[in-house]
């Protein structure tokens, strides 16, 4: 018995002892996104102890997402993105190399991406510091897929650093942006990146002085798409406003769905009488729905009492119900939205517009209904602009707010 007891111990002791830890600091991770294509998505974090506990918090030019998820095991070293059901499976090799897969377990094709991480590089892309001239600053009228049946709009906004070859910037569309994109100008050639547990992007571009050319988008393992630009800060995209309607004047806004209790929810219940209500369509899996619930959240937390009302309603890309309820639970603690949100069991914009059939279509998610204390339909906003396209979001934001401020009175 003192042998086994004896066993049992100098084997967890060794356990313990072998149990490798990454170094804290910077590091470098790059997504595989075509290795025949040489598409790489380099994105930085670093790893540093709070409280006592390994946090890892990814970098997109101003943007930080914190990850606390975090799973070591000898020399294994697995994290879970805090909003969207995807994470990392690693192996540690000595204390400054992560080699791995990122899943996206909200994708049921292409979802597995090879990962490489490097300790000690903060540098995004591998290039010198060098002199570059302004180029891709301002704002631009951009082409996605041009010439070809599945053209699309976009605004393209960039910023040099100070005249050098860091640039940020973003991509403004109608049914929301590529938030928060970091990356440099190399020889003239633009590249942006943005990893953030949802969003797995990849943009080059070239630029002869007066247009943006030879454009590469790359999302994931399975989409490649061109585009270029021309310098155009007149262009505007349609009005957010005038996309999804009523297909009646005198239609009104129905439906019911159940919360996460299972029980079943409608407009019609004692808790929204004579009240506004912000009614949001969205996905847990949909990164602008997560940066509006970010809105929406502190927007309820203001005027909650005083009247407003908010009903997230959730399409999800399964059908999982305890999955659903988990994907949803986690947005809701991370931004402490304490408003309700309703399970449709249905994903996809077609589903969307069959659950809803008093508007003429949904395009976008996330869209967002409001109405005031009758219940009538005062707007309905397709797409979002979040925090990354600066102006554009400011914007929105006193707007929304000065609506709700006025349907309160």
């Amino acid at each position: 018995m003192k042998t086994s007891i004896r066993f049992i111990f100098l084997f967890f002791s060794l356990a313990l002892y072998s149990q490798k830890q990454a170094k804290q600091g910077i590091w470098r991770g790059v997504l595989i996104l075509n290795a025949k294509q040489n598409a790489e998505l380099p994105f930085n974090f670093e790893l540093k102890k709070n409280e006592g506990k390994t946090e890892l918090v990814i970098h997109n030019a101003e943007e930080r997402i914190t990850i606390t998820e975090i799973a070591t095991k000898i020399d294994s070293f697995n994290f879970k993105m805090p909003v969207f059901d995807s994470e990392f499976l690693c192996q540690l090799i000595g204390d400054t190399l992560l080699k791995g897969v990122w899943i996206n377990h909200a994708k049921k094709e292409h979802n597995i991406i090879p990962f490489i991480a490097n300790y000690g590089n903060s540098k995004r892309f591998l290039f010198l510091p060098e002199k570059s001239n302004p180029f891709y600053e301002g704002k631009w009228e951009v082409d996605f897929s041009p010439n070809t049946k599945d053209s699309s709009k976009a605004i393209g906004v960039f910023s040099h650093t100070n005249g050098s070859n860091y640039v940020t910037g973003t991509f403004l569309t109608e049914t929301g942006d590529y938030r928060f994109l970091e990356g440099m100008v190399h020889n003239g050639t633009l590249y942006l990146s943005c990893f953030d547990g949802s969003h797995a992007y990849l943009f080059t571009a070239e630029n002869n002085g007066i247009e943006i050319t030879n454009g590469h988008y790359y999302a994931g393992t399975n989409w490649e798409e061109p585009w270029i630009g021309k310098r155009n800060d007149a262009y505007k995209l349609r009005d957010p406003e005038t996309i999804t309607k009523l297909k009646s004047q005198s239609d009104k806004v129905i439906f019911s769905f159940n919360n996460l209790l299972d029980k079943k929810i409608s407009l019609t219940d004692l808790r929204y009488k004579n009240k506004p209500v912000v009614i949001q369509i969205m996905g847990t899996w949909c990164p602008n729905c997560m940066d509006e619930t970010a809105l929406l959240a502190k927007l309820y937390h203001t005027y909650s009492n005083q009247g407003l009302e908010i009903i997230a309603l959730a399409y999800e890309r399964t059908s999982d119900l305890n999955k659903v309820k988990n994907n949803i639970k986690r947005l809701k603690t991370k931004f402490d939205a304490r408003y309700e949100f309703l399970i449709t069991g249905l994903t996809g914009k077609d589903k969307a517009s069959e659950s809803l059939p008093f508007l003429n279509e949904i395009t976008s998610f996330p869209t967002l209904i409001v109405l005031d204390k009758k219940h009538e339909v005062k707007t309905i906003y397709t797409g979002f602009n979040g925090p990354a396209t600066g102006i554009e979001y400011i914007v929105f934001k006193t707007k929304l707010e000065s609506l709700i401020k006025s349907l309160l009175q």
